[in-house]
């Protein structure tokens, strides 16, 4: 910048051009207004400083600023050294008659003075512009805190806490920064199990998670999943129960007790249990989150076991008796 103002002063120099003494001091004078500024602004930092101690370099010797610096910023002085040169490189003026040439080449340097003038004004000012202590500093996006991916746990239950809904205190670790130092840090969070959520359903909490320098906090995601049950099998809504039962049983009839996930037991009679039969219990399944008050089914598998053998009598005897039943087609 520097060299630009330099350029700027010397080029637009009154002493250097007679003429046009008027032109050429008003444009040194806007050169030199934006400058004002700057050594007000260098005077105060100045007064500021004057208490501090002066830094000196490894080998002993304090820091001064260039004499280009010191000339930038005290343009009169710079005046004065070019105003000798000028007067020292002139000759005593000779009035010679202009021809036309002359003057259309004077003409022509002018206008490239003008044009170069406002060239070198533009840079000028570009480079003071980032000088200016008042300037804003815009900082671009890349400087917001990204998000990290969010951290998943799992999060057991019973069969029996998604059927009723509870309220469940865990106690999780994570990592967070404080003073700058990255801790392990321990905190109780509660979870409302409602009824009726599944496996697979997700709870999370918003910036729960790891801390990490430069970024975010990490979401926390808690994931729910069901622990198995010695009774039920779930399946979407429905419950599932199994229960073996021997051929003859199947064959003749039987009553049995089917537990209930509630810890109650139903009583149900069979007359025939063939292979395949599913008995369903209407509204005893688990509930249905999306339709408040309403369960799916309890459905009952039953597994017959047959005899791994039987006597030639035992055979004859079981033909006989079966021969004239009917039979479902399973086809």
């Amino acid at each position: 910048m520097y060299r630009v103002y330099k350029s700027l002063v010397t080029k637009w120099n009154p002493n250097r051009n007679p003429s046009n003494k008027v032109e050429d001091e008003a444009k040194f004078q806007e050169i030199n207004e934006p400058f004002k500024a700057i050594n007000e602004n260098k005077a105060k930092e100045k007064s500021k400083s004057c208490n501090e101690p002066i830094v000196s370099s490894p080998g002993g010797s304090s820091h001064h600023k260039s004499t280009e610096e010191s000339l930038f910023y005290r343009p009169a002085i710079l005046l004065r050294s070019l105003s000798r040169k000028s007067s020292s490189q002139s000759t005593s003026p000779t009035f010679l008659p202009k021809s036309a040439s002359s003057r259309d080449n004077s003409s022509k340097n002018e206008s490239h003075r003008r044009g170069s003038f406002d060239i070198e004004k533009l840079v000028l000012q570009t480079s003071m512009s980032r000088l200016s202590p008042r300037s804003p500093i815009i900082f671009s996006q890349s400087t917001h805190l990204r998000k990290p991916p969010p951290i998943e746990k799992k999060l057991e239950c019973t069969l029996e806490e998604l059927c009723y809904g509870c309220v469940k205190q865990i106690m999780i670790s994570r990592d967070v920064i404080i003073n700058g130092i990255i801790e392990q840090q321990g905190e109780m969070v509660s979870i409302t199990v409602k009824p009726g959520w599944k496996r697979g359903t997700k709870i999370t909490f918003d910036g729960k998670g790891d801390e990490r320098p430069g970024y975010q906090p990490a979401d926390l995601i808690m994931v729910i999943d069901e622990k198995p049950h010695l009774l039920f099998d779930r399946e979407d809504d429905d419950l599932v129960y199994k229960v073996e039962i021997p051929l003859v049983k199947a064959l003749v009839g039987c009553s049995l007790s089917v537990p209930l996930l509630e810890g109650e037991k139903m009583s149900l009679s069979f007359d025939l249990i063939f292979p395949g039969y599913v008995k369903i219990i209407k509204g005893q399944g688990m509930p249905i989150a999306k339709e408040i008050g309403k369960r799916g089914d309890l459905r009952i598998n039953f597994l017959i076991n047959f005899p791994m053998f039987l006597s030639s009598e035992q055979r004859f005897d079981a033909s006989t008796i079966l021969k004239d039943c009917s039979y479902r087609d399973f086809l």
